[in-house]
């Protein structure tokens, strides 16, 4: 009986010996696991911090451009390094003959309801050209009546924007038909059969011209462009993720902290000098 005695709480002993051995693997696995997330939890947070410090930069720079008086539209020699961070918004200034036979008409929604933007070339001295956003309409008419006429150089004054390639956000471009979703000035040029290397890769959405803006409504109809609509909204949501990562950074931890007192209490109870003697 006593062989047999020993030889079951030798068996329980090694039992007990993988369970915790099992136990201890598990909980090396778990903190490595939570480690791991809170770290990455916690460089997810900087790095949104990051992208709000450089995106409120940009706003900053974006504002002063479009505050800043007026300067020359940038010329061919500058066109290959003109960027989105770096130009646009910039507040500029140019003088040509505006090229009303070529104008497109692209569909667009706007605080006076949808329509159109209506985009003119405008050729300049040298022979280079420059899309202009002459501004919203709600219908289509000859833009050839009225307004300066073809010889007659004009100048504007607008914000720059890159070029909208592609078309807009549930539509392509359909050149073939004449529908345009988007300002793309090079697929606009090639279908208009302008020269694409004398095209700038930006176009002019120019302002209002000095006209105050006269109450509207959605059913009121423009058939002379109304200029002055650019809207500069940036998508600055960085602060909200980064407290998002951070709060679920402080959960994990939460959570490990729990998990690490249940097994401490759990060990201490399995701890033998808490156990009563077994009898031989």
């Amino acid at each position: 009986m006593t062989g047999r005695a020993f030889h079951s709480d030798s068996n329980a002993l090694a039992g007990e010996t993988e369970h915790q051995s099992r136990s201890m693997t598990f909980v090396v696995t778990w903190a490595l696991i939570a480690l791991l997330a809170f770290s990455g939890l916690i460089a997810l947070g900087v790095w949104q911090l990051q992208r709000l410090d450089w995106k409120q930069n940009l706003i900053e720079r974006v504002n002063q451009r479009v505050e800043a008086p007026a300067s020359a539209a940038p010329g061919p020699n500058v066109w290959p390094t003109i960027n989105e961070q770096d130009d646009a918004y910039t507040h500029v200034q140019i003088t040509g003959r505006l090229l009303r036979e070529k104008s497109t008409a692209v569909h667009t929604s706007t605080e006076l309801g949808q329509g159109y933007w209506l985009m003119t070339p405008l050729q300049q001295a040298d022979g280079t050209l420059v899309f202009i956003n002459r501004g919203f309409v709600t219908e289509i008419t000859d833009d050839r009546a009225g307004g300066p006429s073809e010889n007659q150089p004009v100048t504007v004054t607008g914000l720059l924007r890159l070029s909208e390639s592609g078309g807009g956000v549930l539509r392509d471009n359909d050149p073939a038909n004449n529908r345009w979703y988007s300002r793309d000035v090079q697929e606009i040029a090639n279908t208009r059969d302008l020269p694409a290397a004398r095209v700038a890769p930006y176009f002019i959405d120019a302002d209002a011209g000095g006209k105050p803006r006269a109450p509207h409504s959605l059913k009121q109809a423009y058939r002379e462009p109304v200029g002055g609509l650019t809207v500069i909204s940036f998508y600055n949501h960085h602060l909200q993720y980064a407290l998002t990562w951070f709060t679920l950074a402080l959960m994990v931890a939460a959570g490990a902290f729990w998990f690490a007192r249940e097994e401490r209490l759990v060990r201490k109870h399995r701890n033998p000098e808490h156990e009563p003697e077994r009898p031989i």
